[in-house]
């Protein structure tokens, strides 16, 4: 799968060059010329995992659109790059300040951008693993939590069966013979779920219907 990049300039002729390099370095290349397009893109559920915006354009700058999609979950971890005239260190200051994650100095250098790239993608792949691993920790301990409460109530369950079995005369016991030997099979089946649950390894979600999702347990 190509990695996405979300080109956002307003300089028909440098987005085009932009576009021609990424695109002939196999990524999987969008374009907005400002800040409200790119973001247009993003609520139509265009994930890129990095974007490179100019830092001045009309309608919203590099920045601002920054500063915007940082503020949302579904887009902090993607690597930002600004693309600037400004070199100063008190714009840097600021635009990092807003969340930017690294900065070029036009003109840009196909080599050196390629680079910080690459360098992004590593990040991004390093936050995104991190990310699973934290997801997949607070799932186990939630499976584990549940599993360790269906149990205490089914011990007891479990001990009142027995209690009423021995409480019963051969006729009864005879004529819930069935009965006993499905509640038996149930709490088997119970013991198997708490198990698997308590000893969960490799969580993974799964969709159950198109709107709902479920923990796949082995």
């Amino acid at each position: 799968m190509k990695n996405k990049i979300l080109i956002v300039e307003d300089d028909k002729d440098t987005l085009f060059i932009l576009d021609k390099l990424l695109s002939k370095n196999d990524f999987e290349v969008y374009t907005a010329t400002n800040g409200q397009e790119a973001l247009k893109l993003l609520e139509q559920e265009v994930i890129p995992d990095v974007i490179i915006a100019d830092w001045t354009m009309p309608f919203m700058s590099g920045i601002e659109l920054c500063n915007h999609i940082k503020k949302d979950e579904r887009f902090k971890h993607v690597y930002f790059i600004i693309l600037t005239a400004r070199a100063s260190l008190k714009d840097r200051v600021a635009g990092l300040d807003l969340g930017a994650d690294d900065f070029l100095v036009k003109p840009v250098q196909n080599q050196e951008l390629l680079a910080r790239i690459r360098s992004g993608m590593r990040i991004h792949n390093l936050q995104n693993e991190l990310k699973k691993i934290e997801h997949s920790k607070a799932l186990i301990e939630m499976a584990c939590t549940i599993g360790h409460k269906i149990n205490n109530p089914l011990s007891s369950l479990v001990v009142s069966i027995k209690n009423i079995e021995d409480e019963m005369n051969a006729k009864n016991k005879n004529a819930f013979a069935e009965d006993f030997q499905i509640i038996a099979q149930s709490i088997e089946r119970i013991k198997i779920l708490i198990n698997d649950l308590t000893h969960l390894q490799n969580p993974e979600i799964i969709d159950y219907t198109s709107e709902n999702k479920m923990l796949k347990l082995e």
